[in-house]
């Protein structure tokens, strides 16, 4: 038959053409003298199984969905999920409450969940046949910091602090888009198991806020009980960029965070004769003036880090000069050389400011917080060729280092190969009229900072989502 011949149906028994009845095949008009009817009948087999492989085809491609359209289908449960978590914030060491719903979430997909580890951790394993397994981690904590947004699901959440003083609560971090956007992920994952195989190990991790988190849970055996992820993944809120956007950056993105404390000490008595005393604030002001040169003039100029004297205290009257001045500091570097050479010399510094008051040795105590945060460039160079294509280059940005902490650096401390990338979350329109206006928009932690939540969750999940299928493609 040539292309375009015309055809029609054709009775097997009549030789006739026939429009209803299963026994009939596809010949041309005219040639039915030529038919052999175990032709027919192959033709017309081959036919049917042309036609019920196109529709199951069709069914599956039309079922079938990527991060994009399967949000798109999911996100007003999702919305309200986010409502939850932000109505109902908990401070670190406190999240019993928040975790027990991360949990149940991720039972709810079929995750083999773990609580109580390190504290209120969950540990959630999702498992799809052999092949490598993926850490997705978010943050549980909220902030002791009353919200001041005029969202109608702003948190009216108070409670006691550790020193009996009555504070608000908020998820002011965006702790709750974290977690929305976590369980998000594991409903698509769930739902698309075709699409990846190995093992996603879901982490809701206490305590970030103190830096005390991460730790708490691999010392409670988080690498030895469950698998040792082959990469770890986690994203962060950013209140500088657009939503619709995400930020990368491989190496070193957040600091080394340490605390020190420091007593100063002299000799106290009447401020109207201070020849008979030693002056423990005239010492402390010396020492606060000297720790600047630290990062001006010790540190190399192509290196960063940062003293700052966040608090001085001494004194009880305008007449009376004390004993001791106390001083809180906080030191920020990346690198393990910056971060020793800043707190050597603190020490160096601060004895020497003694010595030369005729004072005896101060007290010192550093409080060491959170490791420097270096992404893995491998996997960061391929997680950005990964967000390209699902969010469009123009919304992949390159991320700037901060000074900020962030303890998901433990992990990668632990050998485990990883990447947070920086998630925007400000309303375009609004981050224009700041920009226009010279005004900083709500920063992270502020009483107003208040995300764009359905585009941020969006992007969240498709970009994480996104990310691991590419970590587990099959």
């Amino acid at each position: 038959m040539e292309i375009g011949a015309s055809w029609e149906p054709e009775d097997s028994a009549t030789g006739k053409t026939a429009r209803n009845g299963l026994e009939h095949s596809l010949v041309p008009a005219g040639n039915e003298a030529t038919v052999i009817p175990f032709a027919r009948d192959v033709t017309m087999y081959k036919l049917l199984f042309f036609l019920f492989f196109s529709v199951v085809m069709f069914s599956q491609t039309a079922n079938a969905q990527d991060p994009s359209q399967w949000v798109k289908g999911n996100l007003n449960d999702l919305v309200k999920l986010y409502v939850h978590f932000h109505k109902t914030p908990e401070l670190s060491f406190h999240e019993k409450e928040t975790a027990a719903k991360l949990a149940s979430e991720l039972k709810s997909v079929g995750a083999v969940v773990t609580e109580n580890v390190g504290g209120f951790g969950v540990v959630g394993l999702m498992k799809n046949g052999d092949g490598p397994t993926v850490m997705v981690r978010t943050d549980l904590d909220a902030l002791p910091v009353a919200e001041a947004t005029d969202v109608p699901y702003a948190s009216k959440v108070t409670t006691v602090d550790a020193d009996g003083n009555t504070v608000g609560v908020m998820h002011a971090c965006g702790h709750d888009i974290h977690m929305t956007t976590l369980v998000g992920v594991a409903r698509f994952l769930a739902a698309n198991q075709d699409k990846w195989q190995g093992t996603v190990m879901f982490i809701g991790q206490p305590a970030e806020e103190r830096g005390m988190g991460a730790v708490a849970m691999l010392d409670d055996g988080l690498f030895e009980k469950f698998p040792k992820p082959d990469y770890a993944l986690a994203l962060h809120c950013n209140s500088v960029t657009p939503s619709g956007s995400v930020s990368v950056r491989p190496g070193y993105a957040m600091a080394n965070v340490d605390s020190v404390d420091i007593e100063v000490f002299g000799r106290g008595g009447h401020g109207a004769y201070p020849h008979t005393t030693i002056d423990p604030i005239v010492q402390a002001a010396k020492l606060v003036v000297d720790l600047q040169t630290l990062v001006s003039r010790e540190v190399k100029p192509i290196e960063a880090g940062v003293v700052t004297v966040g608090s001085i205290h001494a004194g009880t009257k305008h007449n009376i000069i004390s004993d001791s001045c106390k001083l809180q500091l906080t030191v920020r570097s990346y690198s393990e050389e910056v971060r020793q050479l800043l707190l050597n010399g603190i020490k160096r510094k601060a004895r020497a400011a003694a010595i030369s008051a005729g004072a005896k040795e101060p007290e010192i105590k550093i409080s060491e917080g959170t490791p420097s945060l270096s992404n893995d460039a491998e996997l960061t160079a391929k997680m950005k060729k990964v967000f390209e294509g699902a969010i469009g280059a123009k919304n992949v940005l390159d991320a700037e280092p901060v000074m900020g902490g962030e303890d998901f650096s433990q992990y990668g401390r632990a050998g485990v190969p990883s990447l947070m990338y920086f998630l925007g979350v400000v309303e375009p329109r609004k981050l224009e009229y700041y920009e226009t206006n010279e005004i900083a928009p709500p920063s992270l932690h502020s009483a107003e900072f208040a995300p764009n939540v359905e585009p941020s969750l969006m992007t969240g999940i498709v970009t994480m989502s996104s990310g691991v299928l590419e970590l587990l493609k099959k």
